[in-house]
């Protein structure tokens, strides 16, 4: 379903920030996004006078120092661009490291295109393509499932976006689909109103995140008179009054051959593909396009630069942005290189200044570059009780030394590194490439703007950098605001009376037939044999430490992934917290470095290392340039045996750690999941344990010191190195930097009682003020990893749940009865035992009837089973995504590293798909009476208290 995101901060590396809209995610319930909202003062200036006084200033003397660009950094080496006679842009670059392929199609449409009163209706127009056209009247979703694509959209400032990755032989298969929805979408009374509350039950799911208001009401403010103060995804109150005819009018002015950009990337022939474009994107009739250019409409009142917004909440939050110009200014790699110096990581000046010192929890700040302007910004998160005031004095003054005395020459070339790096580390993946050039083209119309942009970075000296700062960061330019909570809730409620049984009167639709939608699926490609994938080779040391070692010369880069037997099922009811405490100080410091003197020589090369600790084991990740790799390596080497958990770091990460629990509290769907678990699993059971406030403020860096030395053990760790490397050469690099790596420990043995199926339905309701939405889980206990129902349960839960566009749930209570923007259904099996679950996000009147038809459609399936054709098409579609997901070397060494921790056969990453294929339609149905309980699910609802 769909997602709203800020593009800059996740994709900071693309430049442009995008507030994204897409319409199928993964998971429809993460963590609101950092993001913000408005009430205020006065202000100085106009927003037009602000852009203008900007304008004025005299533009950027390019350095006439040369361009140092490697060969491999040039992105868009072997893209060829075509234009074709009806004036669609195709980009096509081959690479051949697996057999698959992604096509994208990306239009010239936003809400820059919007105005007040259709804000929102590029968002919703994105959402009706999905519906079905004229030749196939079937929700579109449906049919990238069934061939396997892993398949997605979004709507931006500048751009709206499709995009799927198949095998190489359904190309044209994706490619008929793209042309069809083109031209023939169907946009009718009925489709338009169900989809109108999915997208209005979308909108009010960001409502529950204080930072999406915050976020919404400081951009307003500060572009009144723009189409960049619109939020992206609209307002509840214009969509509710978009018209079938205003709908119908936006798709037929932008959504044309000669507004739209086509990217294709991956494993083919370029002369096959253009010919098999021409018969089927090309063959759709260019349209006179009724496009309306953004203008900048005079402002009737001066631009709030101030602005409180008091409302519930769990914490404080700060937003100040300033306006910047178009992205293809001159001036943007100087202002990047400016954020860099500025926000990036540990070493950079706001982040020592401000939450190593505590005075922010967290701080992250990034250039919006779009098509007509765009906004440097910098939020932060401070905790109740510490002063608003004297954080934006601090940003205050490190921009003042910025504008004044400079960037010193080791802050430029650390700036230059990490930017340049995250170009090459974030393209390393077909789908990756393929966006990079699609936003380029879209946006500034030339899909080789990145190697200019990144040439021009190499030009960056430090005059730029201090002249940009004087020019773009002025006081005056400002716009501020703060979000102060005015209620803090931490309570959740007490299990309902009787259990809280659900009735259930309500029948479900008759499941989509896959072989009605046979009907309507493009004919494949003849499925030429695939090359054989390379699998990782297994290393093991001496001391009990494993590692899996992929190269992969595409790129110069190099991947760590890891895990060791350190996670939250360790820690014990008195000392919560302490497994993630642990994980979170390793890079704290050493007995021979300083946290800081870790992040220069890390930062310094673009190179990062990270860890976190989740239920099963702490995951650890790093990337680097491929010749930074020693580096890299001998950097985890020191803080996997020297850690020394500085009392001062301790104090500031503890700190941290309560204001997350804080916004855990307040967010519907962790104190959800949260409750979820406490109730599936007994009370003395490790996935109970949670953090509290009293549990945090318990421990002790001597507690750290004592769980790191009983648990960070080579014995205890499994790591996975992808990229640009020769084996030979990495084996002896891991026995010099890790090799000598000896510690033992009584191994710890936990107690894991069994869970068992409640006696009837349990129903809890956490009650959260200040929410607009409510989230909803149901399930129970299931199996684990190991489990021999596993490769059945996924089959099961491909056709109930997997995908919210084309599963029973998704086509029941999203499609026909609009009750949610997102509903799935995921069998979680680790080490241990986990959970059955379904999520949804509803407003608060619809919890129960979603619930009760949730209910239903589980009895259901339980009492009629599955069909022979649902299992079949269900089974391919995993295979095929499978295939999808493994084309990167990344996945490919994920999951060898995922076997290994679950204590899988090496062969497993191959003999997945054949398991798969061999699931039989009785053993579906044998599955689905076993694991789902429909009588004795626990369901818990949290959301706004009921009126």
């Amino acid at each position: 379903m769909l997602k709203i995101r800020d593009f800059w901060v996740s994709w900071r590396r693309y430049r442009f920030g995008l507030l994204l809209l897409g319409v199928c995610l993964s998971a429809i319930l993460a963590s609101p996004q950092v993001a913000m909202s408005t009430q205020s003062t006065a202000a100085a200036t106009t927003e037009s006078a602000a852009v203008a006084e900007v304008a004025k200033q005299p533009l950027p003397q390019p350095s006439k120092s040369p361009a140092v660009l490697p060969q491999q950094a040039a992105l868009t080496t072997n893209v060829k661009k075509t234009v074709l006679e009806n004036g669609l842009t195709v980009l096509t670059k081959e690479v051949r490291n697996a057999p698959v392929v992604t096509v994208q199609v990306w239009y010239k449409i936003g809400s820059r295109n919007e105005a007040p009163g259709v804000n929102g209706i590029a968002h919703q127009l994105e959402h009706m393509l999905f519906k079905g056209t004229k030749d196939r009247p079937i929700q579109f979703g449906r049919l990238f499932a069934a061939l396997g694509s892993s398949f997605n959209a979004f709507t931006s400032y500048d751009q709206t976006a499709y995009f799927g990755t198949v095998e190489k032989n359904k190309l044209s298969s994706l490619l008929t689909l793209e042309a069809d929805r083109m031209q023939n979408s169907t946009i009718d009374t009925e489709k338009l109103t169900g989809e109108k509350r999915v997208v209005i039950s979308e909108l009010q799911g960001y409502e529950n995140g204080p930072s999406y208001r915050l976020d919404r009401a400081v951009k307003r403010a500060a572009f009144p008179s723009t189409p960049y103060g619109l939020t992206v995804g609209g307002t509840k109150a214009d969509v509710e009054k978009f018209t079938v005819e205003q709908v119908r009018s936006y798709y037929d002015s932008y959504y044309a051959p000669n507004n739209a950009t086509l990217v294709v990337v991956g494993d083919f022939d370029t002369a096959s593909l253009m010919a098999k474009v021409r018969e089927t994107v090309g063959k759709v009739p260019r349209r006179e396009l009724k496009v309306a250019k953004p203008t900048v409409t005079p402002a009737t009142t001066k631009p709030q630069r101030r602005l409180t917004l008091k409302q519930p909440g769990s914490t404080q939050i700060a937003i100040e942005v300033y306006p910047l110009p178009e992205a293809t200014h001159p001036d943007v790699p100087a202002i990047d290189v400016m954020n860099y110096v500025l926000t990036e990581g540990r070493s950079s000046r706001m982040y020592q200044a401000i939450v190593e010192t505590g005075i922010a929890t967290s701080l992250d700040g990034g250039a919006a570059n779009l098509a007509a302007g765009g906004w440097y910004e910098i939020s932060s998160i401070v905790e109740v009780g510490k002063s608003l005031p004297k954080l934006e004095a601090a940003i205050d003054k490190e921009i003042k030394l910025l504008q004044t005395k400079g960037a010193a020459a080791g802050e430029i070339a650390r700036a230059k590194a990490q930017l340049k790096a995250s170009y090459l580390l974030g393209n390393r993946d077909i789908n990756s490439q393929a966006r990079q050039l699609g936003n380029d083209q879209t946006t500034t119309g030339d899909y080789q703007f990145t190697d200019k942009y990144l040439a021009g970075v190499e030009r960056v000296t430090a005059a730029d950098v201090q002249r940009v700062a004087k020019k773009y960061l002025q006081p005056n330019l400002k716009t501020i605001g703060f979000f102060e909570p005015t209620q803090i809730t931490a309570k959740t409620a007490a299990p309902a009376e009787g259990g809280g049984k659900t009735a259930d009167n309500f029948a479900p639709g008759a499941p989509v037939d896959p072989s009605e939608l046979a009907k309507y699926l493009p004919a494949l490609d003849p499925d030429t044999a695939s090359q054989n994938q390379s699998l990782p080779q297994e290393v093991k040391l001496k001391n009990g430490l494993r590692v899996f070692l992929l190269p992969d010369a595409s790129t110069p880069t190099v991947t760590l992934s890891g895990n060791i037997q350190a996670g939250t099922e360790y820690d014990n009811p008195a000392k919560a917290g302490l497994a993630s405490l642990t994980a979170t100080n390793l890079l704290s410091g050493t007995k021979t470095q300083s946290a800081l003197a870790i992040a220069q020589t890390l930062e310094s090369r673009g190179a990062g290392l990270a860890f976190a600790a989740s239920r099963e084991g702490v995951g650890l990740g790093g990337n680097a340039l491929s010749k930074d790799l020693p580096v890299l390596l001998q950097t985890l080497s020191d803080v996997v045996q020297n850690a020394n958990f500085p009392q001062q770091k301790f104090e500031l990460s503890r700190q941290r750690a309560l204001t997350a629990l804080k916004l855990e509290l307040d967010s519907p769907n962790s104190v959800a999941r949260k409750k979820f678990q406490q109730t599936v699993y007994p009370l003395n059971h490790p996935f109970t344990i949670f953090p509290t406030q009293e549990t945090l403020t318990g421990l002790t860096p001597a507690d750290l010191q004592t769980f790191y030395r009983q648990h960070y053990l080579p014995s205890n760790t499994i790591l996975a190195i992808v990229g640009d490397f020769k084996v030979a050469q990495v084996k002896s690099l891991l026995e010099q930097k890790l090799g000598n790596w000896s510690a033992t420990a009584t191994p710890v043995k936990l107690n894991y009682p069994q869970p068992q199926f409640p006696a009837k339905q349990v129903q809890v309701n956490p009650s959260l003020p200040g929410k607009t939405q409510a989230i909803t889980l149901l399930g129970n206990k299931a199996i684990d990893r190991k489990d021999p129902r596993y490769y059945s349960a996924l089959v099961l839960n491909q056709i109930l749940g997997g995908d919210t566009l084309s599963s029973r749930l998704g086509t029941e209570i999203r499609d026909r009865q609009g009750l949610t923007y997102g509903i799935y259904s995921s069998f979680a099996a680790g080490k241990r035992q986990g959970t059955f679950i379904i999520s949804m996000q509803t407003a608060p009147e619809d919890a129960q009837k979603a619930t009760r038809s949730t209910i239903a459609l589980l009895k259901d399936l339980q009492t009629k089973g599955v069909t022979t054709a649902e299992v079949a098409n269900a089974k391919r579609s995993i295979a095929s995504n499978y295939t999808v997901e493994l084309a990167s070397p990344d996945e490919i060494a994920g999951a060898t590293l995922g076997n290994a921790v679950y204590g899988l056969n090496p062969n497993e990453i191959s003999e997945f798909p054949k398991k798969i294929k061999a699931v039989t339609l009785e053993q579906v149905n044998q599955v689905a009476k076993e694991l789902i309980q429909p009588d004795r699910l626990v369901v818990i609802t949290a959301g706004p208290p009921k009126q």
